[in-house]
């Protein structure tokens, strides 16, 4: 895992040496292009973080020097077939200070610094995961001066490609090239001397104005209109729709005719008997500390559908509420709140299933609950029971630590303390206390697992029952104790995971 240390590339500052320009394709939403530039060169990865620091080796050193507050921006990339094709030479030749323009959608979304090279498939896989193939994007780039911008890319495709309609892969543009093409793109925070290495800093995130007690305030104290039905679900279904679209690593603010379309549709099936479908009014009316629409003034109140389709407008929450909302302990705030505040237990599946967050009615969340909870992938009517076949994954689970942590309980559930007698001994399961599924993404450690009965496996999973800060387990309905957690000194619990189990249950207080 060699790190090309920060630096100019050989010795030359400009002309042939000065800085490239990498054009690096952002993916699509099918391999998850969107919500990995979300979670590693947006939010960052936190190197402190035991998933990643166990697996950063020797780059360790490097990276913690690049990245001074401990949050680092990554890209990573897959070995190419061809190692003298576009993508082999771009991931050979590129260089430490070279600048990195993100493509997404026939447009340049962002551009970066190159702090660092390195190949980490350990991180790579930690940070992103696997292709359905089971490739890892192990030849990674640190990120630094990353800043956010938009501009057609079809000038500058067309000028090194010809007549072309997508950036079909990564491709390096030597310093002659970017110098020549610079103003085709003309990208934000650059040098004004265009061929000499872009500044290394890290890039270090602005702290957020707005405060996680703020935001989670503005959510209980939403402002509806209330009907002989109770209280209008118009704003509180578009906040979930909109931490839904964040979640699902899509952009903070939404076109008019996307939320228009689903919000209406929301509101259609949740507003109410003889309710309106009126989505233009939480749209314009949610304006305030957590929420802002583009596209036109302040003095124009209430605009109607066709006004807002007029003029373009997007609405979405403003970027300090964004950035806490893509930490998963404060969404899972959020929707807790907005979820208990305003709506009926009963329609609640339903309700987070539409706006794509059917994940925290469990603490395993989507990726395993709900293959579990579905007919194995048989293919066929074998059988006296008739089977269907499922699309799906599930996280790859470390089998040692399943074993290691029942070996040390002895099948000994943590919850009851009774032990499950079968035929051939005994049988107990392990549980993640924070689900290594999206959209909880919990670490695969042993630190984030008990030893339970299946019985209290699936009450745990269901969030009946929780762990207090004393680890009394208490049933969420009523805090009514239940037992005292059952510890032993060679399984550490990490508190951290404890209390986001707890978030989950509505016991974070």
């Amino acid at each position: 895992m060699k790190t090309q240390g920060v630096g100019r590339a050989d010795a030359g500052g400009s002309g042939a040496d000065g800085v490239q320009w990498l054009l690096q394709p952002r993916g699509t939403a099918r391999l998850g292009g969107p919500k990995h530039f979300q979670h590693s060169v947006r939010d960052g990865i936190e190197l402190s973080d035991p998933k990643y620091a166990e697996v950063l080796g020797e780059n360790a050193a490097a990276l913690n020097e690049a990245f001074p507050d401990g949050v680092a921006r990554f890209w990573g990339a897959i070995t190419p077939k061809k190692a003298n094709g576009d993508k082999g030479v771009a991931l050979r030749d590129c260089r430490v200070g070279d600048e990195v323009l993100f493509y997404g959608e026939k447009r340049f979304i962002a551009r970066a610094t190159i702090l660092k090279k390195f190949h980490n498939p350990a991180l790579a896989e930690r940070i992103w995961g696997t292709t359905t193939e089971g490739a890892v994007w192990e030849h990674m780039i640190a990120l630094g001066d990353v800043v956010e911008f938009t501009a057609d890319a079809m000038p500058l495709l067309a000028a090194i490609d010809g007549p072309d309609d997508k950036l079909w892969g990564l491709k390096l543009l030597s310093a002659h090239e970017r110098t020549r093409l610079f103003d085709l793109v003309a990208p934000p925070s650059v040098p004004s001397a265009v061929g000499l290495p872009a500044p290394r800093k890290p890039a270090t995130p602005s702290p957020s104005a707005l405060e996680q007690k703020v935001l989670l305030h503005a959510f209980s104290a939403l402002r509806t209109h209330t009907g002989p039905d109770g209280p209008s679900p118009h704003k509180p279904l578009a906040l979930l729709w909109s931490i839904g679209r964040l979640e699902a690593g899509e952009d903070r603010l939404a076109p008019w005719d996307v939320f228009e379309r689903e919000v209406g549709a929301l509101l259609a099936e949740f507003g109410g008997a003889g309710a309106q479908v009126t989505p233009h009014y939480p749209f314009s009316r949610l304006r305030g500390a957590i929420w802002e629409v583009e596209g036109f003034t302040d003095g124009l109140k209430d605009p109607g559908p066709a006004t807002l389709r007029k003029v373009g407008a997007k609405a979405g929450f403003v970027a300090d509420a964004a950035r806490l909302l893509r930490k998963a302990s404060v969404r899972a705030k959020a929707v807790r709140q907005l979820s208990s505040a305003y709506f009926e237990p009963a329609d609640l599946p339903l309700v987070l299933e539409r706006v794509g967050l059917a994940g925290y009615l469990s603490a395993s969340g989507h990726s395993e609950e709900l293959l579990d909870e579905r007919a194995d992938a048989t293919g066929g009517d074998a059988g006296p029971v008739k089977r269907r076949a499922v699309n799906g994954t599930r996280p790859d689970r470390n089998q040692e630590f399943v074993d290691q942590v029942k070996r040390w309980h002895q099948h000994v559930c943590q919850v009851c303390s009774e032990s499950l007698e079968v035929l051939f001994g005994h049988y107990s399961e392990a549980a993640h206390i924070q689900g290594v599924g999206s959209p909880h993404d919990g670490p695969d450690q042993l630190s984030n697992m008990l030893c339970l009965c299946p019985n209290h496996h699936k009450q745990f999973d269901r969030l009946a029952i929780y762990i207090d800060p004393e680890w009394k387990v208490r049933r969420t309905r009523d805090d009514a104790f239940l037992y005292e957690l059952r510890r032993d000194d060679r399984h550490e619990i990490d508190p951290a995971r404890v209390e986001y189990h707890r978030v989950l249950c509505g016991k974070d207080d």
